[in-house]
C-alpha cells in the first residue's frame, strides 16, 4: 500500500479511540469502539483451537473491522439504533470502503458482506463474540453504570448468536452465571 494511503486509513481508523461505547470500564471509564474490536479480536485469538477447521486469521479480520463504520457516525447502543442509523452507517462505511486501494477495498467489501449474510462458521464466531464480549465488558464495569434495561439484557443478549456452537454456549451460559452473581452481590451490598 501506498504510504500516503497507509496514512491516511489510519487516521480515519484513529477515530475509533476516541468514539465512546455505552460500556464502561471496570475503572468506570468509558470504553472506546477501538477497545471493544481489540478485545473480541483477542477472544478470537484465544479460541483458535476450539475451532480448528475455521479460519481463525479471517475471523480475526472481521473483528478488527466490524465496527469501523463508527469512525464516521459514532457508537449508538444497539438497543437505540434506528433503520436509519443503520442504513446512514453502512452508506458512510461503504464510500470510504470503496475508495481504498486494492486489494483492500475488495477484501474488507468482501468481508462485510460474508459478515452480514452470517452464514460462514467464522461470521458466526465473530458475531457471537461481538455480542459476548459487550455483555463480558458490562460484567466488568461497575454495576452503577448499568441502566435498568441492561439488567435483563445482560441476562438474554447473545444467546442466538451463540447458539451454533456447544462450546460458545457453555461460554455464554458461564457469562450469564456472572451477571447473575454480579446482580445478586449489588442487592446484598444495598
Amino acid at each position: 500500500m501506498e504510504i500516503q494511503a497507509f496514512l491516511d486509513v489510519m487516521h480515519v481508523a484513529e477515530r475509533l479511540k476516541d468514539a465512546v461505547r455505552h460500556s464502561y470500564s471496570s475503572g468506570g471509564r468509558r470504553e472506546s469502539v477501538a477497545e471493544h474490536s481489540w478485545r473480541i479480536a483477542l477472544m478470537a485469538f484465544f479460541l483458535r483451537d476450539e475451532f480448528p477447521e475455521a479460519d481463525m486469521d479471517k475471523v480475526m479480520e472481521m473483528c478488527l473491522i466490524h465496527d469501523l463504520g463508527e469512525c464516521f457516525t459514532g457508537d449508538i447502543p444497539t438497543f437505540l439504533k434506528t433503520d436509519a442509523d443503520e442504513q446512514r452507517e453502512e452508506l458512510l462505511l461503504g464510500d470510504w470502503v470503496r475508495s481504498l486501494p486494492e486489494p483492500y477495498s475488495t477484501r474488507m467489501l468482501d468481508l462485510y458482506g460474508e459478515m452480514e449474510a452470517l452464514e460462514t462458521q467464522e461470521a458466526k464466531i465473530y458475531k457471537a463474540l461481538d455480542k459476548m464480549e459487550a455483555i463480558l465488558q458490562h460484567n466488568e464495569a461497575p454495576i452503577s453504570t448499568w441502566i435498568p434495561r441492561e439488567y435483563e439484557l445482560n441476562m438474554t443478549y447473545g444467546f442466538d448468536q451463540a447458539a451454533f456452537s456447544p462450546y460458545l454456549m457453555a461460554l455464554r451460559e458461564q457469562i450469564r452465571l456472572d451477571t447473575a452473581q454480579k446482580i445478586e452481590e449489588s442487592k446484598k451490598a444495598r
